[in-house]
């Protein structure tokens, strides 16, 4: 099956014309209106901008609100105050949960998303019906999207009894990342936690994924437990660190230890954005690109009971990286799209195409993948500002 993409710019280079054969680009070549097509279906590009379909690595499907009426904000500070304020509202939506979870990975399909990794949140409360709805939904858009589930103890690990084993139920009914989250600030044993996490991944061989809201030197001092475990294990390219937005406050030395290390390790690191104060304490993006860490991007709850937040469109998204950051060079704001596309995807795949580098713009080449969106721009960094 051929498909030809005619007049179209891949990351805002020469007009092209691209094709398509079986998934996979097999063709680019300068723009040429008489070009015959064959027997390809032919996409016309009208001079728009061709980049690699988006990647949201951090999105929590099972808490969503996307769609319905939009109701005042009810969560308090800190995270076990804002897990409980969702535990009281959850079930009492507009509509049933499988219904909230399958429009929103609908409309993040429909924004050009086809690689996503999800949180699944179970504990005592819920057990394995969020769970179950994320995995029902991966099931029914499988041919749209690959998603990931992450297995995630919101709650923590062991503060309520008969977590663990219901964990353990979710990795063996398909999920295929094991989540932990504040292994000092929530569970307050980080080592235990942490031995848990570590423990499930290697009996269900799955990757990890750390959902790190811990100041400071606390948040360092969990990333580095993180790091020893990871060295130890042999769990290279296998852990990424979400959030963690204050381990780039401590000290230049440590930002730059923690970056090597990151490096060194392969462990990814997965943003969702965030604002205020969290900014001024992110590891810069620059130095992470620089090092060759892999980042990707998500959109976090969307309009859930955390937050008021989100759309389920990840240029948007990228445009907010860029914001937040204080990007205002070409190069860095197109980067910030390159995080939510190809950089994401390396997170999903470790053996995918990694960004190297702020410049590198790969996924539009011959024998890449042939997951495209085409985007409105005089150029890239303009789509990200205009985000139409």
């Amino acid at each position: 099956m051929n498909t030809l993409i005619r007049a179209v710019r891949p990351w805002g280079q020469a007009l092209s014309d691209v094709l398509i054969t079986d998934g996979k680009i097999t063709g680019v070549e300068p723009h040429d209106p008489t070009r015959a097509a064959g027997d390809a279906t032919v996409v016309e590009g009208r001079g728009r901008l061709l980049v690699p379909s988006f990647s949201d690595v951090h999105v929590h499907l099972d808490s969503t609100r996307i769609g319905l009426p939009f109701r005042e904000h009810t969560g308090g500070p800190g995270v076990w105050t804002m897990m409980m304020n969702d535990r009281q509202n959850w079930r009492n939506a507009e509509v049933p949960l499988q219904e909230r979870v399958n429009n929103t990975l609908g409309r993040m399909i429909a924004h050009g998303t086809t690689r996503v990794r999800s949180y699944a949140q179970i504990d005592v409360d819920c057990r394995l019906e969020r769970f179950d709805a994320v995995m029902a939904a991966k099931e029914q858009f499988k041919g749209q999207a690959d998603v990931d589930i992450i297995a995630f103890p919101q709650a923590g690990l062991l503060l309520e009894d008969g977590t663990v084993p219901l964990m353990d139920q979710a990795l063996k009914a398909g999920a295929n990342v094991m989540g932990g989250i504040d292994p000092c600030s929530l569970d307050r044993d980080p080592a235990r936690h942490l031995d848990i996490v570590f423990g499930l991944a290697e009996k269900y061989q799955v990757p990890i994924d750390i959902h790190l809201h811990e100041p400071g030197e606390l948040g360092v001092f969990s990333t580095d437990l993180v790091i020893e475990r990871t060295r130890a294990l042999g769990m290279q390219g296998k852990v990424t660190m979400s959030h963690a937005y204050q381990l780039g406050s401590v000290s230049e030395a440590t930002t730059r230890r923690l970056i090597d290390e990151f490096a060194e390790l392969d462990i990814s690191m997965a943003s969702v954005a965030p604002g205020s104060a969290g900014v001024a304490g992110q590891l810069p993006i620059p130095l992470l690109a620089e090092a060759g860490v892999r980042m990707g991007l998500g959109e976090d709850g969307q309009r859930d009971y955390w937050s008021p937040y989100g759309n389920t469109d990840m240029l948007d998204r990228a445009w907010q990286l860029a914001f937040t950051h204080g990007f205002r060079k070409d190069e860095l704001i197109e980067h910030c799209l390159a995080i939510a596309t190809v950089g994401g995807a390396s997170i999903l795949d470790p053996s995918a195409t990694r960004l190297k580098g702020t410049a590198h713009r790969p996924g539009v080449q011959i024998g890449d993948p042939a997951e495209l969106v085409l985007l409105d721009g005089e150029t890239v960094a303009s789509a990200v500002m205009d985000r139409g």
